[in-house]
């Protein structure tokens, strides 16, 4: 079974390639065009893996991309909020175009399955936490809405032949990922410099990256699941206690700037996960931010003693 790996360089793309080769699937092949993605990802098995550089824009280099595949996991996207705010052409081009040329090919090219990493972007601010994916999409930023359209596609590709799964990810944390809340609060933090809060009171989601592998994995090799599927940890942290909470695991006294909240950032979200409980077999963790202690290790490694030294931070 030859395995398609989408923005397979990136953050969540590069554990799901690392898990995927060590659990014996394969052969997997990885498409990257690195505008977020890094290839130092993907130390561990870049010799154990075939890598494309391009871009999912391009149909016709996807359908060489898609010769012999059987299961896709598209992570490729813009896949930030602020990012898809600051370059809305791009994030409608990649996540919305984008979408529907990988759902294209896969289909033309006779592939099973392909599973779609939506956000809970989708839901915008909802009515009631938890969220359940039964409720109203009504994204209040273009990323959310981006998603929301990449999830259409996916409905009615699945409707002409093409088995697709849809995991709405919360907010996802772990070692490499970059220019999103948890990672800019641990490197403030080992560098001495304050760590800003836009607003504070807003709710957030987090759930460790090997959970959401895990989900991933069984959406990709399990039995079909149809309509979408939160992936979340079902608790709520405040951003004001995610700040305090990095200031207290690096042991750092940094002072804490409040500013206005972004407009386009959803005011708080929860996921109902009793669906993932039941069809992808998800273990809920006490603490959401148990491994937190992981990341500023990594963190502590990727910027070395000297600048951390020079920081004032033991």
């Amino acid at each position: 079974m030859r395995i398609l790996v989408t923005g397979g360089a990136g953050f969540i793309g590069s554990h799901l390639v690392e898990r995927l080769i060590a659990s014996g699937h394969g052969p997997v092949r990885v498409l990257d065009n690195f505008h977020r993605g890094r290839k130092e990802n993907l130390a561990s098995c870049w010799d154990r893996i075939e890598f494309l550089q391009g871009d999912i824009r391009d149909l016709q280099f996807l359908r060489g991309a898609m010769k012999d595949v059987e299961v896709v996991f598209h992570l490729a996207a813009q896949s930030n909020v602020l990012g898809a705010v600051h370059d809305i052409e791009y994030s409608f081009s990649t996540n919305v175009i984008g979408t529907f040329n990988l759902l294209h090919a896969a289909r033309d090219a006779g592939a099973r399955r392909m599973v779609f990493t939506s956000s809970r972007e989708v839901y915008g601010d909802a009515d009631q936490l938890p969220v359940q994916e039964s409720a109203p999409l009504r994204p209040k930023n273009a990323y959310g809405a981006s998603k929301g359209a990449g999830e259409a596609y996916c409905q009615a590709f699945g409707n002409d032949g093409l088995e697709t799964v849809i995991l709405r990810l919360a907010n996802v944390y772990g070692p490499r990922d970059q220019d999103r809340v948890i990672p800019l609060f641990i490197e403030n933090a080992l560098e001495g410099k304050p760590l800003t809060i836009n607003g504070g009171d807003q709710v957030v989601d987090v759930v460790w990256i090997e959970m959401v592998v895990d989900a991933l994995v069984r959406a990709g090799f399990g039995e079909h699941i149809k309509g979408p599927v939160n992936v979340a940890s079902g608790k709520g942290t405040t951003i004001h206690e995610l700040a305090t909470r990095v200031l207290k695991q690096t042991s750092t006294q940094v002072p804490l700037q409040y500013v206005p909240r972004n407009p386009a950032e959803v005011m708080g979200f929860v996921a109902d996960m009793n669906r993932a409980k039941s069809d992808l077999n998800i273990d809920l963790p006490e603490d959401p931010l148990s491994h937190l202690d992981e990341v500023i290790a990594f963190t502590r490694n990727r910027l070395g003693p000297r600048k951390i030294a020079a920081a004032g931070v033991i």
